[in-house]
């Protein structure tokens, strides 16, 4: 599947600290397709990610879905639907659990300001975080293999590490390197 194949308006969904933030950002940089971090509609910036009520994110989506291009990331089951009704294609990435918890341990200690991050946000290692990484994520891989097998449109799976690095050489992706 080439990039142009998923057409103008790419979801990116899969486990947290999969790669999908930086995976959207250089798709964005690269075919100039404006980019939505999830993350950054669902919390309140300059917050310790905190949650936004529902209603005001569910605009805050509404709104950025109905742009003619984009690239998304993110999952938010609430939002999914309507996401997927507007999208041209979908890319689901895995990664395994332990690369997953790796990443969100080197995120919070060692990378301030990530791709995706959120404005005027501290990361910080947060029980609640990996309780969801450990506990959520295996019942959520099975949702979005099953979306994968549904979807009817261009679609993706970068199963591991290796595929997505294999994904970046082939579409001929830089990987960014700061946040956006």
């Amino acid at each position: 599947m080439t990039l142009a194949q998923l057409g103008p308006r790419i979801c990116i969904i899969g486990p947290s600290n999969s790669g999908k933030s930086t995976l959207a950002a250089a798709i964005s940089q690269q075919q100039s397709l404006p980019l939505t971090h999830l993350d950054q509609l669902y919390h309140q910036p300059h917050s310790n990610w905190v949650p936004r009520p529902t209603y005001e994110f569910l605009a805050l989506h509404d709104a950025a879905i109905e742009a003619d291009r984009w690239i998304m990331e993110g999952n938010y089951s609430v939002s999914m639907p309507q996401r997927l009704d507007r999208a041209t294609g979908i890319i689901v990435m895995e990664v395994s659990t332990a690369l997953s918890l790796a990443r969100y341990l080197r995120r919070c200690l060692f990378e301030p300001g990530h791709i995706g991050s959120l404005e005027g946000a501290q990361d910080s290692i947060k029980w609640s975080m990996i309780k969801h990484l450990l506990i959520a994520t295996p019942k959520n891989r099975k949702r979005y293999q099953q979306l994968y097998q549904d979807w009817n449109g261009p679609k993706v799976l970068l199963n591991g590490a290796r595929d997505l690095q294999a994904i970046y050489k082939e579409w001929g992706l830089t990987h960014p390197t700061q946040s956006t």
